[in-house]
Order: structure tokens, then sequence, then C-alpha cells
């Protein structure tokens, strides 16, 4: 007998996960070439996460819910009662629809089964026997990886406009304008004192504006009890429901004493993944638009030390403007680099371009870049805890690069001779870098340092009768071929000469030196030498100011 109590109250399907893909019910149904027809439950739209296929006589614990769950009623229960407790437990599981196949087990779906799915709510959909199942699977992630697609390219046009507009001269404006365009909402950007900054997009009635500023006070008073108990400012969210609009607020991620800054959002419906994705983008590049150095429009510190050079100071007098925290006795590094493979920040374009420049300033972990074609120069800030530069990235970049040994900013140009020698070294050698390296404990730690340069300027006068190329080229000839063994071919790599033009210029250094090049021990007594030349080894101390000179501020 069918069940004679009243109709339970429908239960409702569970929807997919938040993100997931899934696909409308009436997709399915439109396509003809599955030729699915609904014959029973409510006509509403439903989504639908998965495809289940089962005979089980109770497959509700094994299930997710949101599912379409096709069955060919193998063990369909044979009472009016029995088919009614099988609909009403995966109903309670939270399936989207079920789907039944006629032949070969039922020529046609079984009445008692279209009344138990329309007292409980269940669409129920009729599968005709040239469908195979598998083919509802197929159709469904077909429709469900489309919809993916759409999405994704919705997301990327949408990141590519808040980007240009970022671009703007009028940025905060013109993103503000961009994420209401995209989100059909009205959007508000908050000071941490709940003071409305900009604002874009048609502005709901009071209520709903007055609900959405106390919301994010709420918000704000949070992040502000966080920080209070030293605990970090992180981004925040929260949501409320108005009669007629999803409220939103997010805080910016950024350090400020007063608290964050707050974007405000008054859609007329529940965001979609879609719209959380370019709320996320816009919430980042809001984030860095709203920093002061942003709003000054330029790096101030930076600006104050060219300025200081242009009017005649030296290096070591304006070097803590430019070195974190404005710690003085920091170290500096200097870095060499030239392109020598493809890569996606290899172009020869004069100054480099922006693209190239920011890439290069992440991994080497400094602003202070000089791009001339297919050569690099970086001054890279250095102390104590600083982060090493990321060496595969920028290799992976296209650069090969010679990294001096930290020094104080009286010995820039001995760092800027250590690593030109550097990248000559790592250009011949094929490798990606090559750093300088400073050790405390040497042999040159054990002799006088005024003894043994005035040895090395002895050992070397000789050259002061050099004929052209001149001493200064013959001198770093030598030395790139000491440094490189002898070896001819890495040696010409490294100063990008000819070979034979190597030979003349070494065979010129040994008639000049009386010296036989060939004996080890001469070789390894002028490599000692030429590490004693004047403006070889770092002084390790700030030039001592002038008196006469003024005191930077």
């Amino acid at each position: 007998m069918p069940p004679t109590s009243a109709p339970p109250a429908p239960t409702s399907p569970t929807p997919p996960p938040s993100g997931t893909p899934a696909v409308p019910l009436s997709t399915l149904l439109a396509d003809a070439a599955l030729g699915l027809q609904q014959v029973a439950g409510p006509t509403e739209d439903r989504l639908v996460g998965t495809i289940g296929t089962t005979e089980l006589e109770d497959p509700a614990p094994y299930l997710l819910g949101g599912e379409l769950l096709l069955i060919a009623g193998v063990r369909l229960p044979e009472t009016t009662e029995g088919v009614d407790t099988y609909v009403q437990r995966v109903v309670r599981a939270g399936i989207a629809a079920l789907g039944f196949g006629v032949a070969p087990v039922h020529d046609e779906v079984p009445s008692a089964l279209v009344t138990a799915c329309d007292r409980h709510g269940l669409p129920l959909l009729r599968i005709p026997p040239g469908t195979p199942f598998v083919a509802v699977n197929h159709a469904a992630h077909a429709a469900m990886a489309e919809a993916r697609h759409q999405e994704l390219r919705q997301i990327a046009e949408a990141q590519a406009a808040l980007a240009t507009a970022a671009a703007r001269p009028d940025a905060l404006k013109a993103v503000l304008q961009q994420l209401a365009t995209r989100l059909g909402a009205w959007v508000v950007l908050l000071n941490p004192l709940g003071g409305e900054l900009l604002a874009a997009g048609t502005r709901p009635e009071a209520p709903a504006a007055v609900q959405l500023r106390a919301l994010a006070a709420r918000t704000t008073a949070h992040v502000r009890s966080r920080s209070a108990e030293g605990r970090p400012q992180l981004p925040t969210a929260a949501a409320e429901h108005h009669a007629e609009f999803h409220l939103t607020v997010h805080t910016l991620p950024a350090e400020i004493a007063d608290g964050p800054f707050v974007l405000g959002v008054a859609a007329a419906s529940t965001p979609t993944a879609v719209h959380r994705s370019v709320i996320g983008t816009a919430l980042v590049l809001l984030s860095l638009l709203t920093t002061p150095r942003h709003a000054l429009g330029t790096d101030t510190r930076g600006a104050a030390a060219l300025v200081r050079l242009m009017l005649g100071q030296h290096p070591v007098d304006v070097a803590r403007l430019l070195s974190p925290d404005a710690r003085a006795a920091d170290n500096w590094v200097v870095v060499h680099g030239r392109i020598t493979r493809p890569g996606p920040g290899a172009t020869a374009r004069p100054g480099g371009d922006p693209v190239q420049l920011a890439a290069l300033g992440t991994v080497l972990t400094t602003p202070y870049l000089d791009i001339d074609g297919t050569s690099l120069r970086a001054l890279v800030p250095s102390s104590p805890g600083s982060p090493l530069p990321d060496l595969a990235s920028v290799a992976r970049l296209g650069w090969t690069l010679g990294i001096s040994s930290p020094v104080a900013a009286a010995d820039l140009a001995i760092a800027d001779r250590q690593a030109d020698r550097m990248l000559r070294h790592a250009v011949a050698t094929g490798t990606s870098s090559a750093q300088h390296r400073t050790q405390d404990l040497t042999m040159h730690s054990l002799v006088s340092p005024g003894d043994a340069a005035a040895l090395a300027q002895a050992r070397f006068a000789p050259f002061a009768e050099a004929p052209a190329p001149g001493p200064a080229v013959l001198l770093e000839t030598l030395r790139t071929w000491l440094a490189h063994h002898g070896n001819w071919d890495r040696t010409a790599a490294a100063l990008q000469l000819h070979r034979n033009t190597v030979r003349r210029r070494i065979a010129k250094s040994a008639e000049l030196l009386d010296a036989d090049l060939q004996d080890l021990n001469v070789r390894m007594e002028l490599w000692f030498a030429l590490h004693w030349l004047p403006g070889e080894q770092p002084t390790g101390k700030q030039r001592t100011a002038d008196p006469t000179e003024p005191t930077p501020p």
C-alpha cells in the first residue's frame, strides 16, 4: 500500500562545494544526444556536482551530496513502501537528482518510483535505452570543463582590466570602477577610521550603506585588537545579508598604525567563485596603491641620495640613505651580469623593460639596477640576516652573474672589479654565476700588508714600460690567464678575445717580467702578488668625513 501520511517537506540537495565544477541539471536535459526526460519531481534547476552509478539497496552511506545518481533498478525494492524508503534515504543524503535507465531490467520507469520522487521532491530523469550511463557522465564532465573554462576566461579578463586600471594616473578610482563593473555591485574604499574615500557603482539606499559601514567598523576593531595583542594584521573578511543586498567587507593587507583600509561590496547576489577571485586581485592592487610610497609617487630616500651625489657628496656619506633601515654600517655587494642564454628576461632593450627590471629587482633583492643592453650592474644592500639573491631564478632569466664579496661603501670600486672578474670567470667556465670569496684565515693574513704591497709593486714595475695595449690591459690579461690555470680557451672566452691575442699578451708579460710562466712556482708568486697591488684589498672602513664638510641630516 502507498503511504497515507502527508507528504514530507522537500529536502534541499547538498550543493557542490564552493569553487568546484558543477553543471546545471537543465544543461543535461537540454542535450538532445542524451535524450533525457524529467518524469517526476520539482522543475526548478539544480546544480550537479558529479555523476554516480550504483545498484545498492541502500546507497545513502556512500553518497557525498550533489550527485546525479544513475540506477537501472537491479535491486530496486519491489514494494511501494520499499521504493518510498529508498527515495527518502537518497534525498536525505543530499543528491541533486535520480536518473533511471529503462531496459534491460525495467521496460519503463516504475510508477512507484515516480510517485515517491514527486512525494519527496526529487527530480527523476528517464534515461532512454540507447543512452549508456557513461555517456551521461561524459556529457556532464564536458559541460563542467566548459563552465570552468568560461570562469577562467572571465577571471583573466577581469585581472587584465584591473591591472590596466592600476597603471592609470587615477589608479584608485579606476580600479574601483573596474571592480564595480565586473561584480555588478557598489564598491567603496573606507579609511581605517571608517571614512569613505572613493566609491564606484550604483549606490544602495542609506540603510544598506550604513549597515556596510557598521560591518566594516566591527571588522577593523577586531583587526586592531589583534594588533594590540602583538599579533599580525592579517587580511580579514566578513559578510552579512541585507533585505536586498549581500554585504561583504575585506581589510587590505597592510601594516597601518590606525588599522587597515577596508573594501566594502554591496551586491544583489551572493558572490560567485569568479567574483571572489576578482575581489582577491583587486585587494592586492588596492593594498599596493594605498601604501605611503605609492602615494608620494617616488622613493624619497633614493631621490635624496641622488640629489646629494649630484651636488658633490661622497658615496660613503649617502650610502645610509640607500641601505635598509638607514643602517650606515651595512655592507654592499656589487653584481655584474651579462645575457648569455635565451630566457624570459633576456632582452637587449636599452635600460631594460619594466617587466625585466621588476623580475631582476625581485630575485636580486634590490631596486638599484643598471641595465645597458645585454649588460647589468647592481648594488645589493648586505647585512647580517639579509636574504641571498635567488641565483637560480636569475639564471632562468638568461643572465650570467659575477658577484663581489660584501664590502663597505668606501670599497665599492674594489667590489666593482671583483664582480667584473667573477663575471668573466663564470662566462669562461659556462656556469650561471661566480662569487668572490673573502676568507679571514689565508696566506695573505700571515704577511705584513705593507711589505706585501711593496713587493707587489716592485714585481710588476716593468709593466710601466709596456707598449700598446698598455700596462692595465696586460695586467688584466695576466690575471685572467692565471685565474683560469693557464687555459687559453677559457681566458679568451672570459676576455672576449681571440686565443692568439691572449697568447701574444701573455708572451709580452713574460718578457717584461723576465719570468718563466710555465713554472708553477712563478705563477703562484705572481698570483699572490696580484692581490696586493693598489686598489685590490678592501679597507673595510668607512671614509673619514672632511671636518669642513657639513654633516648630512
